[in-house]
């Protein structure tokens, strides 16, 4: 049931818990429908982990071997300065 938004401003609190509880609410103001829904977090801090996609070291591809060679002499570059 949607209110008017003149009592979702005295009700915001209350509102606001029950959106937080999982209650569908809904206010209108100048004709639109809006809804309040509580925000659904991740079960664990694991999950909010998103995953990178790994190199693999022990490839035996020749591209690969290039790159590789390039970027561990970028390294040593960059460390011997430290």
């Amino acid at each position: 049931m949607a209110i008017p938004i003149s009592q979702f401003r005295r009700e915001i609190f209350d509102l606001v818990n029950r959106a937080a509880k999982g209650e569908e609410v809904s206010f209108t103001h100048k004709g639109r429908l809006f809804r309040v829904q509580a925000e659904v977090l991740p079960a664990t801090r694991l999950d909010r982990v998103t995953p990178l996609q790994i190199v693999n070291p022990v490839a035996t591809d020749l591209e690969q071997k290039d790159w590789q060679q390039e970027m561990i002499e970028a390294w040593q570059r960059d460390w011997a300065d430290l």
